[in-house]
């Protein structure tokens, strides 16, 4: 059985070509790194497939480089969480693998479940009610990076998406997925990305622009210049930007797989070392009551309220520090 489904539900890494998707590209340098994501990706979800266990994938995934291996366990959880719904088991595949090797992933398993969901789109409810109250909302990230990602012209004109499970807060959630897609499918270009996002109500752009800031630091392609045009170019938008970067340096340094990206991203977007960036993550992750609904908002506040105020404090010494030097 395990053959067969693998040879049904396998997808080839040429789906992650930029030309098989149409994406737009200015740069071959941009396009090669993002591809190569998309290709580990795919790869993690292939492997997942073959379901000879968790200690035997963890081997073939602990292998793949280090920069790229979140995406490769992003593929894994898609691809287990698939196999966990056709075939259950008393103890799942997802519980085995967040108790073993994915547990540092944590939450790029939790994305790679909403890739599962996109696909899989029976019971989401009661899949969502499954997972931890505050992470699941980063599943339904997760199902919106799948809709950018194989399914952008639906959504360009700023069209809501489609599915019954996807309101309320889910759509901020859902949002935040889409965004981070957007870095994909505008292959980084500054210019095309900020007219896409032009084209959503303001309501949604806040979410959006949190993508961006998670692909930015997450995933890289760009240098420190068009990162500070990035900066600029959010506008208003900015907390959320820098809050996007905070979840990226958290992703990684939870992972230990912290890449120059984050780094670069943290220090111009947010003026953070990544290791910064990554405490205030967890630090604020810390501190969400769990009578904050939802809880996953209630950490984005957080820390985008840390962000504001440091750059007040920021602000407020550059002026000192040039009274100071004129008196």
């Amino acid at each position: 059985m395990a053959g067969i489904l693998q040879k049904l539900l396998s997808i080839s890494p040429a789906q992650a070509g930029f030309a098989r998707r149409r994406f737009h590209f200015l740069r071959d340098a941009a396009r090669q790194r993002l591809e190569t994501v998309g290709e580990t990706f795919l790869r993690g979800y292939n492997l997942a497939l073959a379901d000879r266990g968790i200690e035997s994938l963890a081997e073939r995934l602990n292998v793949i480089d280090l920069e790229f291996r979140g995406y490769a366990f992003e593929g894994t959880a898609m691809g287990l969480d698939i196999l966990d719904q056709l075939q259950p088991r008393k103890t799942s595949r997802i519980d085995n693998l967040l108790r073993g090797p994915g547990k540092p992933h944590v939450y790029m398993v939790h994305v790679g479940i909403g890739w599962s969901m996109a696909r899989w789109r029976l019971g989401i409810e009661r899949r969502l009610a499954q997972l931890n109250s505050l992470l699941q909302w980063l599943s339904l990230d997760g199902f919106g990076f799948h809709e950018g990602y194989f399914h952008w012209p639906r959504y360009a004109a700023g069209t809501p998406p489609r599915f019954r499970i996807i309101r309320g807060y889910g759509l901020r959630a859902f949002d935040q997925g889409l965004g981070r897609s957007l870095w994909f499918v505008g292959g980084t270009d500054l210019g095309y990305i900020t007219s896409a996002i032009s084209r959503f109500p303001e309501s949604r752009r806040d979410d959006l622009w949190s993508g961006i800031g998670l692909a930015c630091t997450y995933a890289g392609g760009i240098d420190s210049v068009d990162i500070h045009r990035l900066r600029l170019a959010s506008g208003p938008h900015w907390p959320h930007l820098a809050q996007g970067a905070v979840f990226a340096a958290g992703a990684r340094h939870r992972a230990g797989n912290v890449a120059p990206q984050t780094q670069l991203g943290c220090q111009l977007l947010c003026g953070l070392s990544a290791q910064q960036a990554a405490n205030l993550s967890e630090n604020m992750f810390r501190k969400v009551s769990e009578d904050a609904q939802p809880t996953y908002e209630a950490w984005r506040h957080l820390i985008r309220t840390q962000l504001q105020l440091d750059a007040v404090l920021d602000a407020e010494r550059m002026v000192t520090l040039a009274d100071q030097t004129e008196a």
